[in-house]
């Protein structure tokens, strides 16, 4: 069985990034997003449920479902957004099947990195030995948000509004990875913690994670 690290935080935090200098380093990763949307590729059922609950013009020129436009319409819309959960199916049982696999072809020196914005919410965690959540500044992010996406102020701030606090996912998190400053200290951070977690596991001195007993006391209440 492998080491397996959920990767979570905000947008614009440097979670793919970080899992970009991680993967050089020999980790294998899986962007939950990506399996997501492939639940809704032309011809799925989810494609058809999707049109029905947004309309058409959700659709872009390829004939894909242009995720912008359908974005725009649950943003910041917590129904909206329930919604669409909805109409895309089993999400959870589509991430699980990666995990699944890892645990079933990669031996037990080898590390995977299951990024997904919404891990510890969506009960993901408990499926990893590690939960790892990235977090920076709100003005850094938006910045990095207007300009990576090229999205104006007004739409950058209501994409972050519709993301969670880290401060809140912090008990959840094995490790809180503050992404504030320039890309080489970030870069020394992200390594730096990869190489002491991979040392700790191999040794059989990895401490269990804070996330299932975070899990469990999430659904007790």
């Amino acid at each position: 069985m492998p080491l397996i690290i959920g990767i979570t935080g905000s947008i614009a935090t440097g979670k793919s990034s970080a899992c970009e200098m991680m993967t050089a380093l020999g980790a294998t990763h899986c962007d939950a997003d990506r399996v997501v949307h492939r639940l809704y590729d032309p011809g799925r059922p989810a494609f058809g449920r999707i049109l029905a609950a947004f309309g058409d013009d959700v659709v872009g020129e390829d004939g894909y479902i242009d995720r912008q436009k359908l974005g725009s319409k649950v943003f910041g819309n917590p129904e909206q957004m329930r919604r669409l959960t909805t109409a895309i199916g089993d999400i959870a049982a589509a991430v699980k099947g990666v995990v699944d696999e890892w645990n079933a072809t990669l031996g037990p020196n080898d590390i995977a990195l299951l990024e997904a914005v919404n891990l510890i919410e969506a009960g993901y965690g408990q499926w990893c030995q590690q939960v790892w959540l990235f977090a920076c500044d709100d003005e850094l992010a938006r910045s990095r948000l207007m300009k990576r996406n090229q999205m104006s102020e007004e739409d950058a701030a209501r994409r972050l509004a519709s993301q969670r606090r880290w401060q809140d996912r912090e008990p959840a998190a094995d490790l809180v990875l503050f992404n504030d400053g320039g890309m080489d200290e970030f870069r020394e951070k992200v390594e730096s913690e990869f190489t002491g977690a991979r040392d700790l596991w191999l040794s059989g001195k990895l401490p269990p994670s804070r996330y299932r007993q975070w899990w469990e006391a999430r659904n007790e209440g």
